[in-house]
């Protein structure tokens, strides 16, 4: 099996990780990972990014993250795929499958509302999954739920309490939305992380959600020693 995480920060550009690019890259690799998705806050959500400057500056510096953990990436033989997690009003949402050429061109887009942000996200390809949809927290206002508009979401995430897994897990059956996790790791080494497993290895993130909507993957629990 090859072990993917798909949802991770990074100090670069999320103000509340707490290990950079780089650093995340080689936990990930010591773990026996194939690769890592760096999906970091994005301007509407906990985003060390300054705003008041250009649209194109700001891109560059959310980039910083995964730039070097793509760099190191690289140099240790770990995949590393760019995302971001979208936020509204605490609803968050794991965007996959598009580039920072589409952040470039689409100034702003953080300013949507979350079903606007979506569509105008499918419309170019990307793949949304609602990260941890039953989390409480005092930046949350409220769970809100959108099954019909996300690709999927986020059932197991090794931050969350598994009160709240299970419930995600059961609303994800009861819809029939289709099931990912994610260690939301913030830190590197903790607890528990969590592993999306293919029988392959992916050449790039496009592969990974085609496995998605395949039902191709499995997700597990890692405890590090």
């Amino acid at each position: 099996m090859f072990k993917y995480e798909m949802h991770c920060h990074t100090s670069e550009a999320s103000r509340c990780a707490r290990v950079g690019g780089a650093d995340m890259a080689d936990f990930y690799k010591n773990m026996g990972y194939s690769g890592l998705v760096i999906s970091d806050h994005f301007f509407n959500g906990n985003s060390a990014v300054p705003d008041g400057i250009p649209w194109e500056e700001r891109i560059n510096l959310f980039c910083a993250g995964y730039d070097a953990a793509k760099k190191r990436g690289d140099e240790i033989g770990l995949s590393v795929f760019f995302a971001w997690e979208c936020s509204y009003r605490g609803t968050d949402f794991l965007t996959y499958g598009l580039e920072k050429q589409w952040l470039l061109k689409h100034e702003d887009c953080h300013l949507l509302g979350a079903k606007e942000y979506i569509e105008l996200a499918h419309g170019d390809g990307g793949y949304v999954v609602q990260a941890h949809p039953f989390r409480e927290a005092g930046y949350i206002d409220m769970i809100r739920l959108l099954p019909r508009d996300v690709d999927a979401v986020e059932t197991v995430n090794a931050c969350c309490k598994d009160f709240e897994n299970e419930t995600a897990d059961l609303y994800a059956e009861r819809y029939k939305l289709i099931k990912t996790c994610g260690s939301d790791n913030h830190v590197g080494k903790r607890e528990r992380i969590t592993a999306l497993e293919l029988d392959f290895e992916a050449k790039d993130l496009r592969e990974i959600i085609n496995a998605i909507k395949a039902g191709k993957h499995n997700m597990a629990v890692y405890y590090p020693d």
